[in-house]
This record gives C-alpha cells, sequence and structure tokens, in this order.
C-alpha cells in the first residue's frame, strides 16, 4: 500500500516586520485594540515598490524544503501552489516556480482557496500519491497581501490583519505504514461574498471601469473585504465539526492528537477552538502574533516553525485545519 508522508518542510518570510505601532502611524487604530480583536503584534511585509510577488516568496520556502528533503528540483515530479496573490491574472504561479527552480516539465496546478488553499492542496498531493501517479510532490502556499490593502481608516479591519509570507513541504511516496492518514474537505458557497474580492472578475469589469466617471469601482470592490462577525461565527462551528470528522475517520480521539496546527486566521478563533477540543496549550502552535494571517501559507509557515523547534518528532499525531473564504474548510491529520 502507498502512503504519503511529508520528506521536507520550510518557508521565507519578508525581513520587513510591520507592528501595530507603525500602523498606528498611518491609520486610526493602536497596539491594544489590534491584540485584543487579533493576536497580533506585528507581521511581514515586503518593502513598498519591491515588486517581489508571491512566487519569489514561494520559491524561497521551496528551496528550503527541498534541503530539508534532501532532494533536488529534478526530483520533484508535480507542483501545486496554493495561493490568492497570484503574480498574474493568469498564468498561475505553478509555473512560475517550474521555470525558477528549473523543474523537468512536469505538471504545475495552482489552488485558488484562499485560507484553506494549503489543506486543500496537501489533500489533493496526497490523493495523487495514493493513486501512483506520483512519487514527489512540491505543495507552496504563499502570499503577497501588503500591496492590496487598504492601508486607510475605511481598511483598518481588515488590513491589520494579513502579512506576507510562504511555507512549502515535499509530499513523498512511501510504503511505511505513516503520514497522512485522514483528510476531508468542504465549501458553502452560500456566503461567498462575506469574504471577499470581487475585482477583477467578469462581475465587476476590468481596469477600464475604474476611469469611467460614471461607473467608477467602490473600496469594498477594489480591497478585500471581510464581514468580521460572520465569519468568526462559521469558523468556530466548522473548525470543531471538520477535526472531529479527521479523527472519527482515524478512530482516534483528541486526547491523541500530538500537535494541532490551526489556520492562524485570528488567535481568538483558534483559542476558541482549543477550548472546544480540550487540547492543551502545549499541543497548539500559533505564530499569528508575528506574522498575522498569511492566508494560504499560514500553516506550512507555522509546520515548518514548529519541526525546527522539535516540536514535530517522529510517530507524532499532527493536525492541521482551516476555514476561509469561499467559506471553504478542512483538515489534514497525518501520522510523522
Amino acid at each position: 500500500m502507498i502512503n504519503s508522508i511529508i520528506t521536507g518542510v520550510g518557508h521565507y518570510v519578508p525581513e520587513r516586520v510591520v507592528s501595530n505601532h507603525d500602523l498606528a502611524k498611518v491609520m486610526d487604530t493602536n497596539d491594544e485594540w489590534i491584540q485584543e480583536r487579533t493576536g497580533i503584534v506585528e507581521r511581514r511585509h515586503i518593502e513598498p515598490g519591491s515588486k517581489i510577488s508571491s512566487t519569489d516568496l514561494g520559491v524561497k520556502a521551496a528551496e528550503n524544503a527541498l534541503k530539508d528533503a534532501g532532494l533536488t528540483a529534478q526530483d520533484i515530479d508535480f507542483i501545486l501552489f496554493a495561493t490568492l496573490s497570484p503574480d498574474y491574472y493568469f498564468p498561475g504561479n505553478g509555473v512560475l516556480v517550474q521555470k525558477a527552480l528549473g523543474c523537468n516539465t512536469i505538471g504545475a496546478m495552482d489552488i485558488r482557496n484562499q485560507c484553506s488553499g494549503f489543506v486543500y492542496a496537501l489533500s489533493t498531493a496526497d490523493a495523487f500519491i495514493k493513486a501512483g501517479k506520483y512519487k514527489n510532490i512540491l505543495v507552496i502556499g504563499a502570499e503577497v497581501h501588503s500591496f492590496g490593502l487598504d492601508m486607510s481608516d475605511d481598511g483598518r479591519g481588515v488590513s491589520v490583519i494579513f502579512g506576507d509570507g510562504a511555507g512549502a513541504v515535499i509530499v513523498s511516496a512511501t510504503a511505511e505504514d505513516r503520514g497522512i492518514i485522514s483528510t476531508n474537505l468542504h465549501s458553502e458557497g452560500e456566503f461567498a461574498e462575506e469574504l471577499a474580492v470581487t475585482f477583477p472578475g467578469t462581475k465587476t469589469g476590468w481596469a477600464d471601469e475604474l476611469l469611467k466617471d460614471n461607473h467608477g469601482l467602490t473600496k469594498k470592490e477594489i480591497y478585500p473585504y471581510m464581514n468580521g462577525n460572520y465569519v468568526f461565527k462559521h469558523a468556530v462551528t466548522r473548525f470543531p465539526e471538520s477535526i472531529v470528522e479527521a479523527l472519527t475517520d482515524a478512530q482516534l480521539k483528541p486526547e491523541d492528537v500530538d500537535l494541532f496546527i490551526p489556520h492562524q486566521a485570528n488567535l481568538r478563533i483558534s483559542q476558541f477552538v482549543q477550548r472546544q477540543l480540550g487540547f492543551p496549550d502545549e499541543k497548539v502552535y500559533n505564530n499569528i502574533q508575528r506574522y498575522g494571517n498569511t492566508t494560504a501559507a499560514s500553516i506550512p509557515i507555522a509546520l515548518s516553525e514548529a519541526k525546527a523547534e522539535g516540536k514535530v518528532k517522529a510517530g507524532d499525531t499532527i493536525l492541521m485545519t482551516a476555514f476561509g473564504a469561499g467559506f471553504t474548510w478542512g483538515s489534514v491529520l497525518i501520522k510523522w
């Protein structure tokens, strides 16, 4: 029987640190307000005007994951790239990574599931591996949010949350009795507009619409819109549902989990879910305090850091769960 294991992890974040105090200089907010609502102290942003893209960050994370796995770009036979902030409207970032790393003419696919993008991509890699299609799949989650945030009082409810960064893993085939043991994926498109960027898109038109005096786009159409309370209420319901489903499928209980790595959306959401499932503090990994919400990159960045800190060990049961725009959500359970 073929199983899929994570053989390498890596991450990369920009050097530029943007604190809550820095944001208070450009919008009506403060450190206390941000920490109380999100748990975030600082985040990383690319340098303004640098043109660094999510592909650039993803490539650096991928190089670190390849090194960790002891593999080269020629060993990779498929690429999955999860992002909501691609370099171009099209083509996708996956092919740009194939070029940058010098991979063979392998397949490359983008996953556009925002905050749950890495979980969706990891589940897809697991299915490909177990089907015998590929042996080593590069999975990347990377975001550059900072270029598209409304850094004014109008946008403070969203813009204080997001940061830039990338994480990557190598998913490989093995005959060993370990690896990904359970996955689940869900969606509820009824609430798609509660957390969205609607431009560009065929419903809002293209860039020339901005130039028409009588048909300009609104900030809500151009910048990220989030109904925060609505998202929170759904997240704290769907997170536990997905976790229980994953554990039930694997015939495990919450106490069998050695490390829970939630999507770093909001520290309050993570803490709420932690209490519901009864996970002790030492079994939950959060780094949103340092990086903010890096969307598709948040779980692989956290996994990479947790492994580097010795919190991911052979034989551990690792649970990763995400919820976000779409609404979409899901979990991946791994026997490391």
